[in-house]
């Protein structure tokens, strides 16, 4: 009777199997059609059209039952589109549209760099190799997609293709998956030190640009070789060269707002003055802000004593300018725009904090100057606007001499200072034309002039296979607001908090103009314009590639 009981006690669910018979089904005395079925068997009613015997189908063609109009649409109508590599194009270029692509449908180039004796070793040291290259590269002003571009060279080119490069603004990492079941390699390096050398920049470019060539035949091992001799060159101007630079520069300024000869000599005095003493500071390990601070000073003591010796027709507002000229980081803040509009927004927003720092320390160091001048009554006034002086061909001549200025200060080679100061002139005369001709507003007509300085230094770049960045930074240089900037900084010290704010603010805007400008400019150069070639359809390279040396 229990055993009956039990009998008739429904099972548990751990006791039910899915391929159970139905309850009050004999398995041995069943028909055998009637045991359950397969779940891969063709349901009874479904009909499959038949193919052919003697037609071939292919993998890529859709199969017979396939209806367009009750179909998901899972992809666009017309497909994916294809990412095409073409060749003839720079390696910037097609390394960026690589960059620009999603991770599921990027291509994957042929390696360019084929060494049988590098196998079973490459991969840790093809990593170091890319990160001490956009180590350089990003400690030289470099923008963040420019060095993950020029990573992804060097890995396509020696054969890693799964390479996922990382750059913010301290910190380069890599990562190389060698397959979809092997663990990934990732490596990293911290950029600590920051130094402006377009010499080295350059070189550092070429290399690139010959190890992502198929002429030029470069190892592991030679690569390194190059390398170790770019990080000993030495720079090519000495000491006292930049010194009379940074005079040169900030004359030219004095002069390009206004100034006279006199104006010219004092302000060089004092930016000179400033440059040595933020060597020095620099010397003693102190901060970059306490090295503006200090900077910024002497061309405003130097402006202060003008004032205070009440000399007929000298305007001690243009030297604090051609001295402020001297300090704008103009080369961080288009580097933190360009990140910002290309998609990098953590390392935009620690260069433009950079930028407020390095600011702020001009600030600092100009009011505690000004303040003192306006309690000795120095009679400081803003007896000047931005670019009053109607003296077009002095403008033009002093525009260009401090666009050579800022070249040297940069560090850059000889044979680009000649072009990189051809360009500022082209930009000057673009604004004038703009702003005091055709009446445009300030801020457009710099927008413009920044533009064409853009263009123009992403052609002169392509020409010569290098970086932009030594053909548009010095040429962007007669375009800084370094006027506004005074005379806000001015009228806070005389408490006059909105004039001085709304000055501040035209000066923003000039430099947003600048930044906005050579990147659209760029931008467009890069849609436009194609790679030069030669007669016979040959890419156009420079001399030094027939050799390994540069």
């Amino acid at each position: 009777m229990a055993e009956a009981e039990e009998d008739r006690k429904p099972q548990s669910d751990e006791a039910h199997s899915a391929f159970a018979p139905v309850g009050g089904v004999d398995q041995a005395t069943a028909p055998e059609e009637d045991h359950p079925s397969s779940e891969f068997t063709i349901p009874t009613g479904l009909r499959i059209p038949q193919l052919p015997e003697d037609k071939e189908s292919s993998a890529f063609a859709p199969p017979p039952s396939y209806d367009a109009q009750h179909a998901s649409a899972f992809t666009p109508p017309g497909g994916v589109p294809v990412v095409r590599l073409v060749k003839e194009a720079p390696w910037q270029d097609r390394m960026r549209t690589i960059l620009r692509t999603p991770v599921a449908e990027r291509p994957a180039p042929e390696p360019t760099q084929k060494h049988e004796e590098d196998e079973g070793r490459a991969v840790p040291r093809v990593l170091d190799l890319t990160l001490r290259i956009g180590e350089l590269l990003l400690a030289g002003g470099e923008g963040a997609e420019d060095v993950e571009a020029a990573m992804f060279a060097v890995t396509h080119s020696y054969g890693l293709d799964r390479c996922e490069p990382n750059v913010t603004f301290t910190l380069i990492a890599i990562s190389y998956q060698p397959s979809l079941v092997d663990d990934p390699v990732t490596a990293s390096r911290t950029v600590r030190r920051r130094g402006t050398d377009y010499t080295r920049l350059s070189a550092v470019y070429r290399l690139v640009d010959d190890i992502s060539s198929e002429e030029v035949d470069i190892s592991l091992e030679e690569a390194y070789r190059r390398l170790a001799e770019l990080r000993r060159n030495r720079h090519p101007y000495p000491g006292w060269a930049l010194t009379a630079a940074a005079g040169l520069l900030a004359g030219s300024a004095a002069v390009l707002v206004g100034g006279d000869v006199l104006v010219f000599v004092a302000a060089a005095l004092g930016a000179m003055l400033g440059d040595r003493l933020a060597w020095l500071c620099a010397g003693r390990g102190l901060p970059e802000f306490y090295q503006f601070v200090v900077a910024a000073m002497p061309p405003a003591a130097m402006g202060v004593a003008i004032s205070l010796l009440d000399l007929p027709d000298v305007k001690a507002s243009a030297v604090i300018t051609g001295g402020l000229f001297a300090l704008i980081p103009g080369r961080a803040l288009v580097a933190g725009v360009q990140d910002g509009l290309t998609g990098y927004y953590i390392t935009a927003a620690a260069r433009l904090l950079e930028v407020g720092y390095l600011i702020v320390g001009i600030v600092c160091g100009v009011l505690m100057v000004l303040y003192l001048g306006v309690t000795l009554d120095a009679g400081l006034n803003p007896e000047t606007s931005i670019h009053s002086s109607d003296r077009p061909w002095i403008q033009i001549l002093a525009s260009m001499s401090l666009s050579l200025a800022f070249a040297i200060l940069l560090q850059q080679e000889r044979s680009t200072v000649l072009l990189v100061t051809l360009n500022g002139g082209v930009a000057w005369i673009v604004f004038g034309a703009l702003a005091r001709t055709g009446g445009i507003s300030p801020v457009a007509a710099t927008a413009v002039a920044a533009g064409l300085v853009g263009l123009f230094g992403q052609l002169l770049s392509r020409y010569r296979f290098a970086s932009a960045l030594p053909y548009v930074t010095a040429a962007i240089g007669p375009l800084l607001p370094g006027s506004a900037t005074y005379f806000g900084l001015l009228e806070i010290a005389r408490n006059n908090l909105n004039p001085g704010l709304a000055s501040l603010s035209k000066a923003a805007a000039l430099a947003l103009a600048i930044a906005i400008g050579v990147n659209l400019g760029g931008e467009l150069s890069r849609l436009f314009l194609k790679a030069p070639r030669m007669a016979g359809g040959q890419k156009a390279r420079r001399a030094a590639k027939r050799t390994r040396g540069f």
